[in-house]
Order: C-alpha cells, then sequence, then structure tokens
C-alpha cells in the first residue's frame, strides 16, 4: 500500500489534476445531494477494489478532488498551500485507504475529516489561528439564529471579531453548517459524531455567542 509503484501512480495524476484544475471553480457550491444507500453501497465496492490495487483509487481521486481543494481553498485563500494540503489528502487516503471500513456514510466524509485534520494539523505547525473570512451572505445564515435580529445586525462586527476568538473546533461547526449550509447529518458525519450531538454542539455554540453578545 505504501510502495513507491503506488505513491508514483499517486503523483502523476495529481500533477495533471493541479494543471486541469480551474481557480474560477472554487467557489461553486459543494454538492447537497443525498446519497443513497445505494449509491453509498456501489461506492463501497469501488474503495474494496482501491483496497486491493492502488491504482483503482483514481476513480475517487477524480471524483473528489475538486470538492476537496474547494473545501481547503475556504479554509486558507490560498491556492498554492490549498493545492498542496489537499496533495496530502489524498495521500494519506491512499496511504490508509486499507484501514477504511464502511460505516453506513458517504466516503467523502473521510476525506473531508482527513482534509479538516491537515488543515488544522498545518496551522498547529505555524503556532497560529488561521483567519476566517465572512461573506455577507454567511453572516445572514448565522443572523436568522438569534431572535433580536435588529439588534444583532447592528453588531456585524463585533461577531467577526468574536469568529476569530473561538476554538478551531468551533469555528469548524460554523463554517460547516452555516458558511456551507451543510445538513446536520452531513456535519455529523464529517466530524465524526453523531447528528444529535452534532446539534446539540452547534446549539450550545450559538447559545454561548449569544451570552458574549449580552455582555
Amino acid at each position: 500500500m505504501r510502495s513507491s509503484t503506488s505513491l508514483s501512480r499517486y503523483n502523476s495524476f495529481s500533477l495533471i489534476h493541479k494543471k486541469q484544475y480551474k481557480i474560477h471553480s472554487i467557489y461553486m457550491s459543494i454538492s447537497k445531494y443525498t446519497v443513497s444507500q445505494k449509491e453509498m453501497q456501489d461506492e463501497w465496492l469501488e474503495v474494496q477494489a482501491a483496497q486491493k490495487e492502488p491504482s483503482k483509487f483514481r476513480t475517487l481521486y477524480n471524483r473528489y478532488y475538486e470538492p476537496i481543494f474547494r473545501f481547503v481553498y475556504k479554509r486558507t485563500a490560498d491556492e498554492a498551500l490549498a493545492a498542496d494540503l489537499t496533495s496530502q489528502t489524498f495521500l494519506k487516503a491512499l496511504q490508509k485507504i486499507d484501514k477504511y471500513v464502511y460505516k453506513g456514510v458517504p466516503f467523502s466524509a473521510w476525506l473531508f475529516r482527513i482534509a479538516s485534520n491537515e488543515i488544522a494539523q498545518h496551522f498547529r505547525k505555524l503556532k497560529k489561528n488561521r483567519l476566517v473570512t465572512l461573506e455577507e451572505r454567511t453572516t445572514k445564515e448565522l443572523v436568522d439564529e438569534y431572535d433580536d435580529k435588529e439588534d444583532l445586525e447592528l453588531n456585524i462586527e463585533l461577531l467577526k471579531e468574536m469568529i476569530q476568538d473561538l476554538k478551531p473546533a468551533e469555528v469548524e461547526l460554523l463554517e460547516l453548517r452555516f458558511f456551507e449550509k451543510r445538513p446536520f447529518k452531513e456535519v455529523a458525519d464529517i466530524l465524526d459524531i453523531t447528528e444529535n450531538n452534532a446539534k446539540v454542539k452547534i446549539y450550545r455554540l450559538l447559545q454561548k455567542m449569544k451570552k458574549k453578545f449580552a455582555r
């Protein structure tokens, strides 16, 4: 699985994708469609094929390179860094594919989880927090969660400062749920927690932010 041959195959089609990928597609929305059980089962067969023969990993790589790249770019705002971390994500996925076990969730959740860890590790090495870019529609999503919307709309700048002070895990929750509008089930799959746990964590985080606004 970690042979020079398999890694060479990975590197070859990784370079091809970097050259073909166009930056104008970065802000396209990541697909939120519900993956059916049959689709997940069919993909599990593809994963099993890749576990037996690393070259079969190409099918999964081709399918998910762009969504993973967009996911990373939105969290780094650096094209070169995003390409590097995306490559590391797929390299680790290739190296660990034999340990992957189907748990009734899309394979992409596993990839997003690896990508999230790569991003966190990168910024830990730099010993600094990454910046969080807020768009107008993003703040509106958060505003909609509050009862006193008029008061909150007057404090958008405070909201931005507050988000910058959140812990990395809290920022990740906000990004997945509000910035990218992912359903709770998808948030849970990516974070490897239960859907109910995801709802509880997000509810508590919003309550925490509300208390800070009240001060």
